[in-house]
C-alpha cells in the first residue's frame, strides 16, 4: 500500500490503525508496513563531533556542583586568624567562628587543605585551586543559575549545553550531555536546560537507584525487531510532519530522542553494571558490584561515559534541601563531604592511571562561598569569596590561584569572577567565549554575555 504525500501524520496514522484492524497478527501488519520503514538518505548527525575553535586542551569535562554554598574557610581556604579570633563578636552581633577542622599542607605543592576533604588533599598536587572566586548573588537560587548559566537571574542554557552546542558529542549513540541528579538543585532542572538552543542540547538527567533512566527496558509485550520497525515508522510519519515545520527544534528533539532512547537500550545497562570493573577500582571509589545508587557510583559510572564519549558530565552531589547551607553548626559539612570526598579523588586518579587526566577537565564548584561569621556555630551565605577548583584537561596543576583577606570575606589578589571561571572553562575546551554565540530574538546571546575573561593563571 502507498500513501500519497499529501497526507498529514494524523492522517496516515489513521491509515495505519485500519491497516491494523485488517491484519490477522503483529508479522501481517508489519509486512504491510515495510516500505514505510526503509532508511532515509543518510545524514549528518545533529549532535556529531564539531571542531573547536582552536586545539583544545581538554575533549570532556565532569562537573561535580556541591549544592547549598559550600564553605570555603572550612575546606580549601583555611585561615589561622579565624582559629586565633574566635568567638569574637564581629558583624551585627554574630560571633566569628572556628573552623571545626584542622589544615594542613598536602603533596609536594603544599597546598592548606583542612580534614574536611583528606582525600580530595590527597591528590592536591592536580588541583588548580582558585581561592578568589566572587559572584553576584546571595541567593541560591540565582546563584545556581549564575554558576551554571552565567545568567543574573533569568533563565539561559547551561554550560553543559553550551558545550554540547559548540562541540556536539563524541558518540552519537548517547547524549552529549548527562547529569547524575538524585534530587533537583535550587533552579531545578533550568540550570541543565538548553533554552533557546536546540533542544537536543539539553542536559539528560540520570536519578541513581533500580532505575536510573525510567522506561530503559524494552516491554516484554513488544520484541526487539518489532519495536524497531515501530520507530521505523515513527521516524518516516515525523520527518515528512518535519517537512512543514522546518527549525522546530522541539520537534527535531523529540524525533532525535527516539533514536537516542533506542541506543540507551543497548548501551546503558552496560555502562551502569560495574560487574566488569576491577575490585581494585571498586575499591578506589569505595563501591560494591550491587551498588547503584551511592556517590561512588555515580561518579565511576561518569567515568564510563566519559570514557564512551559523552561530552559533558555534571554531578550534583545533593538537592536544594539538606545541603551545604549550614546557616547553624557548621559540623553539619562533615556528612556532606564525607559523601564527595572519596569519589572526586578516586575519579582523578583513574582518570589518570587511564591516561584520561590530560584531556579530560575535572571542575568542582558551588554557588557561593560562607562567611567567617554567624549565629548558632554556623555561616551565612557569601558571594564576594569563595573557593572552586579545576584539574586535569589543561588546567595548572599544584597551583593556587587567587587570595582572600585574613577572614577569608574579601578578596585580596587575583579575584576570578564566576563569568571569568566559564570563560576559562570553555577555553580548556578549546572554545573562545566571545565566539560561541547564538542569534536568538535578534541579538547574539553567550554563556558569558558581555563579560568574562580568561585567566591565564590557571592554564598550564
Amino acid at each position: 500500500m502507498q500513501f500519497r504525500n499529501s497526507l498529514s501524520r494524523r492522517q496516515m496514522l489513521k491509515q495505519v490503525a485500519r491497516i491494523g484492524g485488517a491484519c490477522a497478527g503483529g508479522s501481517a501488519l508489519s509486512s504491510r508496513l515495510l516500505p514505510l520503514l526503509a532508511s532515509p538518505t543518510a545524514e549528518v548527525h545533529p549532535l556529531s563531533a564539531r571542531p573547536a575553535h582552536y586545539a583544545p586542551k581538554a575533549n570532556r569535562a565532569i562537573m561535580f556542583f556541591l549544592t547549598g554554598g559550600a564553605s570555603h574557610v572550612d575546606s580549601f581556604d583555611p585561615k589561622p586568624e579565624l582559629q586565633a579570633k574566635d568567638g569574637m563578636i564581629f558583624h551585627k552581633d554574630q560571633p566569628l567562628v572556628a573552623s571545626p577542622w584542622n589544615a594542613r599542607p598536602r603533596g609536594k605543592s603544599g597546598m592548606m587543605i583542612t580534614d574536611l576533604f583528606p582525600h580530595v588533599g590527597s591528590v592536591a598536587d592536580n588541583l588548580c585551586l582558585i581561592r578568589s572566586m566572587h559572584g553576584d548573588h546571595n541567593d541560591h537560587f540565582e546563584a545556581t543559575l549564575h554558576m551554571h548559566t552565567g545568567s543574573n537571574g533569568s533563565a539561559m542554557p547551561g554550560i553543559g549545553a553550551w558545550v554540547s552546542y559548540a562541540l556536539g558529542t563524541q558518540n552519537t549513540s548517547l547524549p552529549s550531555h548527562i547529569v547524575f541528579a538524585e534530587n533537583a538543585p535550587y533552579a531545578g532542572a533550568q540550570v541543565w536546560d538548553n533554552h533557546m538552543l536546540p533542544a537536543y542540547h539539553q542536559g539528560m538527567r540520570i536519578t541513581p537507584g533500580d532505575d536510573p533512566i525510567p522506561y530503559l527496558k524494552p516491554q516484554d509485550n513488544n520484541p526487539e525487531y518489532l519495536q524497531n520497525r515501530e520507530l521505523g515508522l515513527l521516524e518516516s510519519l515525523n520527518r515528512r510532519h518535519y517537512q512543514t515545520r522546518q527549525g522546530d527544534s522541539e520537534l527535531a528533539a523529540r524525533m532525535l530522542s527516539f533514536k537516542t532512547a533506542n541506543s540507551l537500550q543497548r548501551i546503558a545497562p552496560d555502562l551502569f553494571d560495574l560487574s566488569k570493573e576491577s575490585d581494585q577500582t571498586l575499591e578506589l571509589y569505595g563501591v560494591s558490584r550491587d551498588d547503584r545508587q551511592s556517590f561512588g557510583w555515580q561518579t565511576l559510572v561518569a567515568r564510563r561515559m566519559a570514557e564512551a564519549g559523552v561530552r559533558f558530565i555534571e554531578l550534583v552531589d545533593t538537592g536544594s534541601h539538606s545541603n551545604w547551607d549550614s546557616h547553624s553548626k557548621i559540623t553539619r559539612h562533615e556528612p556532606l563531604a564525607r559523601k564527595v570526598d572519596q569519589p572526586m579523588a578516586a575519579l582523578l586518579k583513574d582518570l589518570k592511571l587511564r591516561g584520561m587526566l590530560d584531556d579530560t577537565l575535572v571542575i568542582c564548584c558551588t554557588e557561593f562561598g560562607r562567611t567567617a561569621y554567624g549565629k548558632k556555630e554556623g555561616r551565612n551565605h557569601h558571594k564576594n569569596a569563595f573557593s572552586c577548583w579545576l584539574a586535569g584537561g589543561g588546567a595548572r596543576p599544584g597551583q593556587v590561584y587567587g587570595e582572600t583577606d585574613e577572614l577569608g570575606l574579601e578578596v585580596a589578589k587575583d579575584p576570578v569572577h564566576v563569568h571569568d571561571f566559564h570563560a576559562t572553562i570553555l577555553h580548556l575546551l578549546g572554545l573562545d567565549h566571545e565566539k560561541l554565540t547564538y542569534r536568538h530574538s535578534g541579538r547574539d546571546f553567550r554563556l558569558t554575555d558581555v563579560f568574562g575573561k580568561v585567566v591565564p593563571g590557571l592554564v598550564a
